[in-house]
């Protein structure tokens, strides 16, 4: 048995992972973490509102676990939310949920729990980890993350930031189940939640509208959109409003397909061009966080992704360019949509380990770009 604190976000895939916990004979507390402020209006479109808090509370009162509530909104705000507004006016397309897994998750909570007493951390996630093939329930090293059951719920890319020792210290209990499997548990345990819709947006802006809170926080930086050739096509309001592959919202005229081929902060210009502009043929991370203890090598094969909940690419680990701790990753066909900022994530060459990953720090420009924009 092991003291276990399991962070109850106020839905269901926590409920039920802290319900199985229980189950399995361990010490369980459960801990809700104030992260963002949510105004009222916006309650139930993320995971930070009251209704959430209480939703969690009711959960570990149906369990009979210890529940507290851990206010983190000043670490949330300096480690998540001022990244996410300097990464996006820098023109990069950050992911906060990997950063906050990253600074707050594991940083912070993970840090409290151990310092607490408690031997494990533990989520709702859906990512599975395997010692020596078979399922973790209890905490310690050897622990290797890997895929989800349920391959459309699979969240094992947002979890890529673990180190081998951070992984010792994690359960994730409903990685094993699929999405239905586990409404099914939590209404066969009466919880509240069994029902309660899946939250996709971001958490610190519930209503869905990213553009407009980035608004707030940077003002206004309109500048020029051009064609390859360098020609003003249509004019933006803020770098931070668009991302490359993006082709819907752009307010260009003409019937003409035209994609964000790149983005280019300091200048203030965003680039358009056909599909075809966007074909990546590498990628390259500077500053990798691995999640096994014997990460991949030049010429090992891998699969790259590149998208919370996109496909898996094959590629081959080459080494990085002059001067970087990191890999270069040789995609063995074009990926197209690549940012600087999101992450690349490997996996083994089977598609199911998680080998770690890190933010794409430099890409192949498509051929064409104007010199300036391209950064050459």
């Amino acid at each position: 048995m092991a003291r276990v604190l399991v962070a109850l976000s106020g839905g269901v895939d926590s409920a039920v992972a802290a319900a199985l916990l229980v189950e399995a004979g361990h010490d369980v507390t459960g801990v809700h973490l104030r992260l963002a402020d949510v105004p009222a209006a916006a309650v139930g479109h993320g995971c930070c509102g009251l209704d959430d808090a209480q939703d969690a509370r009711r959960t570990a009162g149906v369990l009979g676990i210890p529940f507290y509530v851990w206010d983190l909104g000043d670490v949330f705000r300096r480690e998540v939310e001022d990244a996410f507004v300097a990464g996006s006016a820098a023109g990069t397309t950050p992911n906060p949920c990997i950063t906050c897994n990253e600074r707050v998750k594991y940083a912070e909570v993970l840090a409290r729990a151990r310092t607490l007493g408690f031997d494990a951390l533990a989520t709702g996630h859906h990512a599975r980890l395997r010692r020596d093939g078979r399922p973790v329930t209890t905490p310690g090293p050897g622990a290797v993350l890997v895929r989800a059951a349920d391959r459309a719920k699979d969240q094992s890319y947002v979890l890529h930031v673990a180190t081998p020792t951070q992984l010792a210290a994690t359960l994730l209990p409903v990685g094993e189940l699929t999405k239905a499997e586990v409404r099914a548990r939590a209404a066969a345990l009466g919880l509240r939640v069994a029902t309660k819709p899946d939250s996709y947006e971001l958490c610190f802006v519930p209503d869905g509208d990213t553009s407009g809170w980035l608004d707030d926080r940077l003002g206004s930086a309109p500048g020029p959109v051009v064609d390859l050739e360098g020609r003003e096509v249509g004019r933006h309001d803020g770098v931070w409003r668009t991302t490359v592959g993006q082709r819907r919202g752009l307010g260009l005229a003409g019937h003409e397909r035209r994609f964000v081929v790149d983005v280019d902060a300091a200048r203030r210009t965003v680039v358009v061009g056909p599909r075809d502009a966007l074909a990546c043929g590498w990628v390259e991370v500077a500053a990798p966080t691995w999640a096994v203890a014997a990460p991949p090598r030049p010429g090992d094969r891998v699969r790259v992704q590149l998208r919370a909940h996109g496909a898996a690419h094959p590629a081959v680990v080459v080494p990085g360019g002059p001067g970087v701790a990191g890999p270069r990753l040789a995609l063995d066909a074009p990926a197209h949509g690549v940012a600087l900022g999101q992450a690349a994530v490997l996996y083994d060459a089977a598609d199911t380990v998680c080998l770690g990953g890190g933010p794409v720090t430099a890409a192949e420009r498509p051929a064409g770009l104007p010199l300036a924009v391209a950064g050459a």
